[in-house]
Parts: structure tokens; C-alpha cells; sequence
């Protein structure tokens, strides 16, 4: 999972998923340029090593500008991430038309602008590239509140599927990735309540929760040569939470 030399970029790389996704990708000898639309981020990224760029995939026009941007930038676009997103539960019936047009501008419109453009840059490059849609274990089984949500990593899947394809014929690898309960800052604090940990815990088959560097890890195989074989997956990396019918039932307490 050698990524030397390989030139990526990773949306929403501020935090979560998306910083860990970051690291790992440092450590596999890639140089990166992180989006997000939080500027406390550029510090954090430094830290690593890496780029950061202040975009909002919600504008089309301005994150395809950025994309080139960053390929002048690093003069060259090996890999390409597209993690940025964002959750809104909502009961379905209450759930509001400019809700769901967040959701999709954000989850779904932006995968699609982040692979046309990316696809495009390596392309016209003559470049073996990868890119790696970050969806979601919601996309195959989901809870009650989260329509809207999963409806968007649904289709982040069934793209990538169509896109193997598309892209494919330019020696261009897209696959989707779909994690579970993770460590993000957010469950993290969570988690410092011992009923919160001993609830997320018991999502998972191991009685463990991913860190974000495990999914980094994951991210990384995709972007590198060791996945080859794979084009239009979806990952599942959500340690078999998924897996099981009626575990934690959430409509139950």
C-alpha cells in the first residue's frame, strides 16, 4: 500500500474520517491537498504535511475551479477523495425540501462533480488514477430518521458502480468505500459516557469502534496499486454492524 509519489486530494479533510484519511495517506508517502470548508483546518493539515485548500463542494463552479487549482498546484492529480458530506436526522415525514436539497447538494452532487472533474484532469493526463467515494454503511441498511441521509449514500454506490465504466476505459479506478460507527470527535465525546460506548460498541461484531486511521487504511488500498482488481466495489468497512438483522433496534430504545 505504497502510495510514494502519488498526488491526492481529500474533501471534507479537516476532520473525522476525512483527517484520517489525510494521515494515512502522509504516511503512505502521498502528498496531499485537503479541502474543507472549515479553516481551522489549514493548521491541523500542516501539521501533517500536507495542503490545505478552503472550498465548499456545495459550489459546483468554485470546487471544480479548486480541483484544477490544486492539480496546477501539485503539478499532477494521482488520486482523488471525496469524503466531505454531512448527516441530517430528521423524522421523514417533518424532513424539509431545502433539507434534502443540503443533503444532495453536499453528499451526492458534489461526488459527482469531484469525479467529472478529477476524471477529466487524468484523463487528459494519460494518468492510472484512482478515486475513492467515501459512502456509507446507511446505504445498504439504515434507521428510521435517516431517508434523506441514506438516500445520498445510496446513490454515491450505484454511481460509483456506472462510473467503474466510464472511467474505467481511461484506466481510471473509482470505488466507494462504507464505513459504520467511527471515531470521528464527535462519537469520541460521545463516548465518554460509559452507556454511549458500551452502546456503540455493541454495533460491531468485535465489540469494537473503527478510529478514522482504520478507515484511512482502508482509503489507502483503494487509492493504491495493491487494489488493481477492484473497480466499481463498495467497501463495506463497517466490522459487520451491518451484517445482522434487528441489532439495536433503534425504534426501541
Amino acid at each position: 500500500m505504497n502510495l510514494q509519489g502519488r498526488k491526492i486530494v481529500v474533501t471534507g479533510a479537516s476532520a473525522g474520517i476525512g483527517l484520517g484519511i489525510v494521515r494515512q495517506c502522509r504516511a503512505a508517502g502521498a502528498e496531499v491537498t485537503g479541502f474543507d470548508i472549515n479553516e481551522a483546518g489549514a493548521q491541523k493539515l500542516a501539521g501533517l504535511g500536507a495542503d490545505f485548500q478552503l472550498v465548499d463542494v456545495s459550489d459546483a463552479a468554485a470546487f471544480a475551479t479548486s480541483i484544477a487549482e490544486a492539480n496546477a498546484r501539485m503539478g499532477g492529480l494521482d488520486g482523488f477523495v471525496n469524503n466531505a458530506g454531512v448527516t441530517i436526522k430528521v423524522p421523514f415525514l417533518e424532513m424539509s425540501l431545502a433539507q434534502m436539497d443540503m443533503l444532495w447538494e453536499v453528499n451526492q452532487r458534489s461526488v459527482l462533480v469531484g469525479c467529472q472533474t478529477a476524471g477529466r484532469i487524468m484523463k487528459d493526463a494519460g494518468v492510472r488514477g484512482a478515486i475513492v467515494n467515501i459512502a456509507s454503511n446507511h446505504a445498504r441498511a439504515t434507521n428510521p430518521g435517516h431517508e434523506g441521509y441514506s438516500a445520498t449514500k445510496g446513490a454515491i454506490v450505484s454511481m460509483t458502480r456506472a462510473m467503474a465504466w466510464s472511467l474505467g476505459a481511461h484506466a481510471i479506478r473509482v470505488n466507494a468505500l462504507c464505513p459504520g460507527m467511527t471515531q470521528t470527535e464527535i462519537v469520541i465525546e460521545a463516548m465518554k459516557d460509559p452507556a454511549n460506548a458500551e452502546n456503540f460498541r455493541g454495533w460491531a461484531a468485535d465489540n469494537e469502534v473503527s478510529t478514522v486511521e482504520e478507515i484511512g487504511d482502508a482509503a489507502v488500498f483503494l487509492l493504491s496499486d495493491a487494489s488493481m482488481a477492484l473497480n466499481g466495489a463498495d467497501v463495506l468497512a463497517d466490522r459487520a454492524m451491518s451484517a445482522l438483522l434487528g441489532v439495536n433496534d433503534t425504534r426501541r430504545g
